[in-house]
This record gives structure tokens, C-alpha cells and sequence, in this order.
């Protein structure tokens, strides 16, 4: 039998977070940032929403203990959604080999637990990949591996960089704290996503918090990290997200739109991998899309899914039948519905007030009907 306990990520006790980090460490497919503790109680500064469901198990000592916990918020309904979207990038329950999570959804007063990037240990047929650098040895052996698997496109990005070093000056890598760069790389950000129409992550105002409060939390265990790529002393490109210890995750790439002709994107992931060691970082997860580059930089991946897992019995009944509805309606497919129904899921996810998710759904409409009168049918 499991007990489960829903709290807000600052009641969890020192003992939580051990149990958790734990878990944590008992698989590598849980080594990430934003799979710990420390996440969930950042995120929970910012929204209010924020909730850790734990399950624990009576152990033979008679002493409970906890088997899996899964951070998300919770949505009119009961379905929970993942931790800090649209930035979770990898979320889901982190929990002890055979945990069943649809049968534990029910006793915790959940109907359903909705998910684009779940950690899969075992990959399933809608498994898609988190893209890994992974560094173990030299950077310099890496990169030679990488020439070699990919020669064409590395002596294409390799000539690029070096017009770019003749026209603006030598090319270096360096983490950055100034925050004219900082503003700098977002508003990049902002005009990419304008530009292209993509969902405007960057919109809710805790998101804008959080990053600002990462960014000036520096701490190598776990704080955000800024990584500018320099030709001569104009700044080309840069990431920025969460790192802890030897691991990065970023989540903001921008590059400087007025240099788009030299593929700054790809030129800064050539440098980035040769400045890991400096910069302290054994692990750069550049996480799932975005296939077309990432995987001419990696040579490790991991399996994450999409989808949705129902409670068992009676508590997943209505969201199951709600879903029913939606994939017959082709929600599932490539076309506008499929593709509104994943903007609404965005905005559900990611805005945590209910006067947000309005003007959320407002955006997304508005943005269909703009798509269709163009004819551009991507997402």
C-alpha cells in the first residue's frame, strides 16, 4: 500500500530532499537539473501553483519511506502538468523501478498527469530524443570524432568561422554575468519567436522572474549559467539556462539576427564544446527538437515521450473521454487542430493564472487564424 502527500516544495523536510536525491542518483536517466529538488523549489518562488506529490511505501522495519515524486501543477479537473513549462524540458516522476504511476494518480486526487518530455528508461514508439554532449575525455578528441562522423558540415561551420574571425576579430568563449547581455540575448530571443510566430515562452511574467533570479544566482551547484560566444569584442551568440555542477542545461539560444549569414548557432556549439573544460561542464544537454542541429553535436541521447497517462478506475474516466474527443477531431495529427490543441497545452501548461491562460488562448487563436490565411501550416 502507498500513502501520498501533496505539498508545496518548501514544506518537503531535509529528509524529502534526500530521499529524493537519491532517486535521483539510483539512475542516469534522472541526471539532469530539473529533475531534483532544488528545481521544484525554485520554480516554487515563483509560482504559487506549485506542487510535489510523494509516495511512500511502509518498509519491512515498519519505517515509511518515499518510492516517487512527482512535481507539476495542478489544472481544473485534477490533471497535473509538467514542472515549470514551458522550461521543463525533461519533467515527469522521479520514482524506484516499477512504480505505477497511473495506478498511484488515483490516490493522490489525480486524473491525469499530461507530459510532452517524460524521462523514458525503456523507449516507447512515441519516444523522441534529448540530444547529450557529453564530454568524458579531451574536448579536442570529441571534436576530431565529430569531424570525422560529419566532415562536410564541419568544414562548411569550420570556413564560416573563420570569415567570421576576419571580419570581426578572434572568436572565445566565456560565461558571462553582464546584464546587458543578458537583456541582450533575450531580446534576441523575443524577436525570434516574433518573427517565426512561435509560442512566446519569454510572455508570463514568473518566467521572466525566474530566469532573472537564476541569472544573478550564479552558484555552480545549481544556478543559471550565461555562455557568450565573442568575435573580437562583439558579442555573436550565447546561451543561457540551469546548470548544476558539471551539467548544463540551457534553455534560451539566440544568436545576433544581423550575423545570421555566418551560422552563429552552429559556430558557438564548435567553440562551446572546446571551452567545456574551462567552463567546468562535463555535460551539455542540449535536450529534445530541434533535430536538424543538435544531432551534428551529439553522440549521446536519451529517450523522452509525450503524452498522457490516465488514473486508473473511475478518476481518469472524464479526461480520458475529453482526449477521445480530441483525437477524433484529429488532434493528433499535422494539421490545424493537432497544432491548436499543442499551443492550448502550452498555455495551459505555462500560465499559472487563469486571466493568463485567457489571453493565452486569445494569442493562440489569433495566431491560427493569421497561419491559415498565409498557408504556413508549421508549428
Amino acid at each position: 500500500m502507498m500513502r501520498a502527500d501533496t505539498l508545496h516544495p518548501c514544506d518537503l523536510t531535509a529528509d524529502d530532499h534526500e530521499a529524493w536525491r537519491a532517486l535521483c542518483a539510483s539512475s542516469p536517466v534522472f541526471a539532469s537539473p530539473l529533475l531534483g529538488p532544488d528545481f521544484a523549489n525554485y520554480v516554487g518562488r515563483f509560482r504559487t501553483d506549485t506542487l510535489v506529490t510523494i509516495w511512500r511505501t511502509l518498509g519491512p522495519d515498519g519505517v515509511e519511506r518515499p518510492v516517487a515524486f512527482l512535481p507539476h501543477h495542478r489544472r481544473l479537473g485534477g490533471a497535473a502538468y509538467p514542472l515549470g513549462a514551458p522550461l521543463g524540458d525533461y519533467h515527469g516522476p522521479v520514482a524506484a523501478e516499477g512504480f505505477d504511476l497511473e495506478g498511484a494518480l488515483q490516490g493522490a486526487g489525480l486524473t491525469a498527469y499530461r507530459f510532452t518530455s517524460t524521462i523514458a528508461p525503456s523507449p516507447t514508439a512515441a519516444s523522441r530524443e534529448g540530444f547529450l554532449i557529453e564530454v568524458g575525455g579531451s574536448a579536442e578528441g570529441y571534436l576530431e570524432t565529430l569531424r570525422q562522423l560529419r566532415p562536410k558540415s564541419f568544414k562548411n561551420y569550420r570556413r564560416l568561422g573563420h570569415g567570421l574571425e576576419r571580419t570581426l576579430g578572434p572568436l572565445r568563449v566565456a560565461a558571462v554575468t553582464d546584464q546587458r547581455v543578458f537583456d541582450t540575448l533575450l531580446d534576441w530571443k523575443r524577436r525570434q519567436l516574433s518573427r517565426t510566430g512561435a509560442f512566446d515562452f519569454l510572455r508570463p511574467a514568473w518566467v521572466n522572474g525566474m530566469l532573472q533570479g537564476l541569472f544573478q544566482d550564479s552558484n555552480p551547484a545549481f544556478g543559471g549559467l550565461l555562455v557568450g560566444l565573442y568575435a573580437g569584442e562583439r558579442l555573436v551568440a550565447g546561451h543561457f539556462g540551469l546548470r548544476a555542477a558539471d551539467i548544463y542545461h540551457p534553455w534560451i539560444a539566440s544568436t545576433d539576427p544581423d550575423l545570421a549569414e555566418w551560422a552563429p548557432g552552429h559556430i558557438f556549439l564548435m567553440h562551446v564544446i572546446d571551452a567545456m573544460p574551462r567552463l567546468g561542464l562535463k555535460t551539455y544537454d542540449l535536450g529534445p527538437g530541434h533535430e536538424h542541429y543538435k544531432r551534428l553535436y551529439s553522440l549521446s541521447s536519451r529517450p523522452v515521450t509525450a503524452g498522457v497517462r490516465f488514473a486508473a478506475g473511475d478518476a481518469g474516466t472524464l479526461q480520458r473521454a475529453t482526449d477521445q474527443a480530441w483525437m477524433l477531431a484529429g488532434a493528433e495529427g499535422p494539421g490545424m487542430i493537432g497544432r491548436l490543441r499543442r499551443r492550448l497545452e502550452v498555455v495551459s501548461a505555462s500560465q499559472p493564472t487563469v486571466l493568463g491562460r485567457l489571453n493565452g488562448f486569445a494569442d493562440t487563436m489569433v495566431v491560427a487564424a493569421q497561419r491559415r490565411c498565409s498557408g504556413n501550416g508549421t508549428d
